[in-house]
């Protein structure tokens, strides 16, 4: 019987140790790594901005690669995410991703984006902050996108597929426009729901006039 109760502690033993070490990788290990690429995504659009003439003809956004950083300065003024093509597992990882299926940045119609709430560096960990009058700030090397939140965050399903509509379903918005749809997962550490934020473009700012107003301290 002694055997018995040893065997099962120190399986239990065992098992704890394997999940401690699971939630240590998910809490931490993953988001140093996300942390890192996040970084590395930035830094590659900043080099080719730099080195690169402004094309005539903006070219379609290539699958998983960045083309946007985003800041929102509710996050704090340090916050600043790529915003990569897709919203595939691999592309999330690095960044936001923009739902392939909606406008191009500053464009009539919805850029839609979505970010993880936790794990992978945690981008919209803080998404129930946001609040209407809030800016999300965007640009593609060549302007800076100043969007106005108008409501949210709004609690839906994940078949809700609506709320990245041109006219996004229960957004409040009646007719076309240049709108922004933010989108995550709710619970915090869950993905039963979604939680949406929706926002009109209210001004641009050519890149060589500098940072628009909502990003200056």
């Amino acid at each position: 019987m002694r055997v018995v109760v040893r065997a099962v502690s120190e399986l239990c033993v065992t098992v704890g140790a394997v999940l401690l070490l699971f939630a240590v990788y998910v809490l931490f290990w993953t988001g140093v790594r996300a942390d890192a690429e996040m970084e590395h995504q930035v830094d590659l659009l900043h080099r080719q901005w730099r080195k690169e003439p402004v094309a005539q003809e903006p070219a379609p956004y290539a699958p998983g690669k960045p083309f946007a950083i985003m800041y929102i300065p509710r996050f704090g003024f340090t916050w600043n995410k790529p915003v990569l093509e897709g919203t595939g597992t691999g592309t999330l990882k690095k960044g936001l991703g923009h739902y392939a299926e909606t406008t191009r940045l500053g464009q009539p119609g919805n850029f839609a984006v979505a970010g993880h709430r936790r794990t992978y560096g945690d981008p919209f960990k803080d998404f129930p902050e946001l609040r209407r009058g809030d800016a999300v700030v965007l640009t593609d090397g060549t302007t800076w996108f100043t969007y106005r939140i108008d409501k949210g965050p709004y609690k839906t399903v994940p078949s809700d597929v609506g709320v990245v509509d041109p006219v996004p379903r229960a957004s409040g918005y009646t007719r076309p426009g240049r709108y922004l749809t933010l989108t995550t997962c709710d619970p915090e550490w869950g993905h039963s729901h979604r939680l949406i934020v929706w926002a009109r473009l209210d001004s641009t700012r050519p890149a060589e006039a500098g940072k628009p107003e909502a990003l200056r301290r």
